[in-house]
C-alpha cells in the first residue's frame, strides 16, 4: 500500500536555508522549496522520521494540519478549536505551544500560545469532560503555530525539540557554535572529501571536530537522542521508526581505519575535558583525535585537509586588541604549515578578519545566533 503524501515544512536558521533545501532533496524529499528560513516540502512520514533522524542543518520538522485566518483572538481560538485534537493526543498525554507572529495584529506571542492552548484543553473538556496537562519541557506533543500577516499554520511538532540538540552534549554545557551551524560550516567546506583530513586548532568544546567524525563515519545525529515529539504523537507509527533507527545503526562505519583522521587541539584543558567526553557520547571513542595544545604547536596532520576554526569575536569593547595577536597567529600557521590544505576560518568580525593576513578567496555569509558572520575560504599554496 503506497503510504500517505504529506505537506512537511523544515526549518533552520539565518543563511543555512540553502543547504538545507539540498539535504531534504538528498533524502528523499520532492517538491522542495524555500521560505523564508523555512523549507516546504512534501513526503512520507517515513521520510519525516527521516529527515528528523539524519538533517544535519534542521531545527524543526513541522507537520502542519490547518491554515486559517486569525485576525482577532477569537478567530484564532476557533480556528484552533476546529481542529479535531483527538487525532493527536489523549487526555493522558501532555502538551505544549510554540507560538510566533509576524505582521500581524496579534502581536505577542505569549497571549497567542494561551489562547491556542485553551482552544485544544477546552475543546477535551467539553467532549471527555477532563483535559491533557501541559509540559512545556518534554510535552507528548508540541503545536507549533506561526501568524503570518493574520493567517495562522497550525503544526505538529514532529521533532519535539530542536534537532541541534544531538544528544552528546552535557545538559547546562553551552557551546559557541549550535550544532547544526557546525554542520552547515563543514558541508560548506566540502567536508567529508576522500583522503582528506580535518583540524581545528582551536576546538573548544569540540562541536566542530565532532560533528565532522559523525559526517566521516555516517552516524545519524539524532541517533543518540532519546526524544521526538513524534514518539508521544497519535498518529506515530512505531514500525517505521524502529526499522529506520536499525538502519541507521547498520550504516556507521565501526572500523576507525577507515576513517580520515579528525584532530581538535586547544590550550584549555577544561575544554579539552568536555571535548573528549561529548565525543565518547557521540559513538567517537578512537574515531576522532582531541587533545590539549596552544595554537602555535598545532601541525599538519596529513597531506590534504581542511582547517576550520571559529576563533572569538570579540563581544566586549577593548576586546578587539586582545585578539589581533590570534588571528593573525591563525593566518601564520596557515601560511607556514599547511600548503595544500583548504584553510577556514568563522568570524563575526570583519575587522580582526583583515589581520589574518591572507586573502580569502571565497566569503558565504552565516548567522551565529543574532550575529553576521562569514565563513573565510583561503587556497594555501
Amino acid at each position: 500500500m503506497k503510504s500517505k503524501e504529506l505537506d512537511l515544512i523544515a526549518t533552520t536558521g539565518l543563511g543555512m536555508e540553502g543547504l538545507l533545501e539540498a539535504e531534504l532533496k538528498e533524502l528523499g524529499a520532492h517538491d522542495v522549496s524555500l521560505s523564508g528560513t523555512s523549507v516546504l516540502f512534501k513526503g512520507s512520514l517515513e521520510l519525516a522520521y527521516r529527515v528528523c533522524l539524519w538533517s544535519r542543518i534542521a531545527n524543526r520538522v513541522l507537520l502542519p494540519l490547518k491554515k486559517f485566518m486569525a485576525p482577532d483572538p477569537d478567530k484564532l481560538y476557533s480556528g484552533v478549536r476546529s481542529i479535531r485534537w483527538s487525532d493527536h493526543l489523549g487526555v493522558e498525554n501532555t502538551l505544549a505551544v510554540d507560538f510566533s507572529c509576524s505582521k500581524s495584529k496579534i502581536t505577542h506571542s505569549h497571549f497567542g500560545a494561551l489562547k491556542v492552548k485553551d482552544a485544544v484543553v477546552d475543546q477535551f473538556r467539553s467532549i471527555q469532560g477532563v483535559r491533557p496537562s501541559v509540559d512545556p519541557l518534554r510535552p507528548s506533543v508540541r503545536i507549533n503555530v506561526y501568524l503570518n500577516q493574520d493567517q495562522a499554520t497550525v503544526s505538529i511538532d514532529l521533532s519535539g525539540d530542536s534537532l541541534h540538540r544531538r544528544g552528546y552534549r552535557a545538559p547546562h554545557m553551552p557551546a559557541p557554535l549550535k550544532e547544526n551551524l557546525a554542520s552547515a560550516l563543514l558541508i560548506q567546506a566540502g567536508w567529508p572529501k576522500a583522503e582528506t583530513a580535518f583540524l581545528d586548532p582551536m576546538c573548544g568544546s569540540g562541536t566542530l571536530v565532532i560533528e565532522a567524525g559523525l559526517m566521516a563515519a555516517k552516524i545519524a545525529p539524532g541517533l543518540k537522542r532519546d526524544y521526538y515529539g513524534f514518539l508521544g504523537w497519535q498518529g506515530h507509527v512505531p514500525a517505521v521508526w524502529a526499522r529506520l533507527l536499525k538502519e541507521a545503526d547498520e550504516i556507521q562505519v565501526r572500523d576507525k581505519k577507515l576513517l580520515p583522521k579528525i584532530v581538535g587541539f586547544d590550550r584549555d584543558f577544561r575544554a579539552i575535558r568536555v571535548a573528549l567526553e561529548a565525543a565518547e557520547r557521540a559513538g567517537l571513542h578512537g574515531k576522532v583525535h582531541i587533545e590539549k595544545r596552544e595554537l602555535t604547536q598545532c601541525e599538519r596532520i596529513a597531506e590534504k585537509g581542511i582547517f576550520l576554526t571559529n576563533p572569538p569575536y570579540g563581544d566586549r569593547l577593548g576586546e578587539d586588541e586582545d585578539l589581533k595577536p590570534l588571528y593573525k597567529e591563525i593566518g601564520d600557521q596557515m601560511k607556514k604549515k599547511f600548503k595544500g590544505w583548504e584553510g577556514y576560518v568563522f568570524t563575526g568580525n570583519s575587522d580582526l578578519a583583515k589581520v589574518i593576513g591572507l586573502k580569502a578567496a571565497r566569503r558565504f555569509p552565516f548567522f551565529n545566533g543574532p550575529i553576521e558572520c562569514r565563513l573565510l575560504k583561503y587556497e594555501l599554496y
